[in-house]
């Protein structure tokens, strides 16, 4: 894969952090998932259109590093690399960055397609389409 970088900001809210004016470290998970929901949608894949076709990405692989906290009101960068594109997964690398370029937060994200099934069905692993294979490919 190439090394074509997504950045999305992001601005650290209140709500955000502990009671220490400190990033929670769950919530980086939720800043890593935001940037890949943006990215995703530059591209022109909009989830819910897939969701109506039962077809969902989940997360099924976290690898997270956290080097140094971000704090209340920082301006951050999320950013997000393809490292490997499979036919029913994706491997992004991303990082969390102030915007003076520190790095607070790096981590490896495996997603896997999905068909979500109807309620009750059991969710499973699935090729993309070919529609999404392709876009994902072109913009690697």
């Amino acid at each position: 894969m190439s090394n074509l970088t997504f950045e999305w900001p992001i601005r650290v809210y209140y709500e955000d952090t502990d009671a220490g004016g400190i990033v929670y470290y769950a919530n980086y998970l939720k800043f890593l998932e935001r940037a890949r929901t943006e990215w995703l949608r530059s591209l022109g894949i909009e989830q819910d259109t897939w969701l109506q076709h039962r077809i969902g990405f989940v997360v099924r692989q976290v690898q997270l590093d956290l080097l140094l906290p971000a704090r209340f009101n920082d301006e951050l960068t999320v950013t997000v690399v393809v490292e490997r594109l499979g036919k029913a997964s994706v491997i992004f690398a991303q990082q969390v960055l102030r915007t003076d370029g520190t790095l607070l937060c790096q981590a490896q994200i495996k997603a896997a397609c999905v068909n979500l099934g109807e309620p009750g069905e059991a969710v499973r692993a699935v090729p993309m389409p070919a529609e999404i294979f392709e876009v994902l490919k072109r913009a690697n």
